[in-house]
């Protein structure tokens, strides 16, 4: 049984959303503003948020900023418009994945399952611990956690996926739109800004100094690193 929190400042939206995802397997919590979303994502343990952008009393972005202070759990960003910038910032500040409104049902349905299966498969726990390490970064697989010259780190759940995938595979270059694929399970349509904005964020937590990164290199023209270190 999974607890989704929908959140949006327009009623027929929020009812509109209940039932794409009328599932057996779901749990429904409503919210109205990002100070309700604040509170129930507080009093209650919530695996997936669909978070408007625009909205009053708190908008989605400033309520993603505080949820992040307390929670991983996955969040999707709803917006009405189709710019890059607002995705782009959503993003930047610790979105997991962004619906464009008006909606489509399969897709919802879709992106809400991919999230909601990543951000368990993350806390279930692995059978086969796994030991990565490049440089001073070491994600243990096993427990979930990621560190940094012995502190931990705290990744979103496609921020940790986007790492592991690139611990895993020490020096092989990606693609934008293969990580997009491995990591989203998804076409890799808008996949370059998609895919920038989470290794920036990667970098902006791991790097010294991300506009010089030592571990998560770029190969430009063709996709993203981790470098091979000792």
């Amino acid at each position: 049984m999974y607890n989704i929190l929908i959140c949006d400042d327009e009623r027929d939206i929020v009812n509109a959303l209940k039932i794409y995802l009328n599932d057996p397997n779901y749990t429904l919590f409503e919210a109205f503003d990002g100070r309700e979303a604040l509170q129930v994502v507080t009093e209650k343990d919530i695996h997936l948020v669909l978070l408007d952008i625009m909205m009053p009393e708190m908008d989605g972005i400033e309520a993603m900023v505080k949820i992040r202070e307390r929670s991983n759990v996955p969040i999707i960003l709803l917006t009405a418009k189709s710019e890059d910038s607002d995705k782009i910032l959503g993003l930047t500040v610790g979105a997991d994945d962004y619906i464009t409104k008006p909606f489509n049902p399969v897709e919802v349905s879709a992106r809400c399952k991919s999230q909601l299966r990543r951000y368990m498969q993350l806390g279930a726990g692995n059978p086969t611990p796994h030991l990565l390490r490049c440089g001073g970064i070491e994600l243990d697989d096993a427990q979930k956690k990621v560190s940094l010259d012995g502190d931990e780190v705290a990744l979103t759940p496609t921020e940790y996926e986007i790492l592991k995938l690139l611990m895993r595979h020490p020096g092989q270059v990606f693609s934008p739109k293969e990580i997009y694929k491995k990591i989203w399970n998804d076409l890799p349509y808008g996949s370059e800004n998609t895919v920038a904005v989470h290794i920036r964020h990667i970098r902006e937590k791991l790097e010294i100094n991300p506009a010089e990164p030592r571990y998560l290199k770029v190969v430009w023209g063709q996709g993203y690193k981790c470098e091979k270190l000792d």
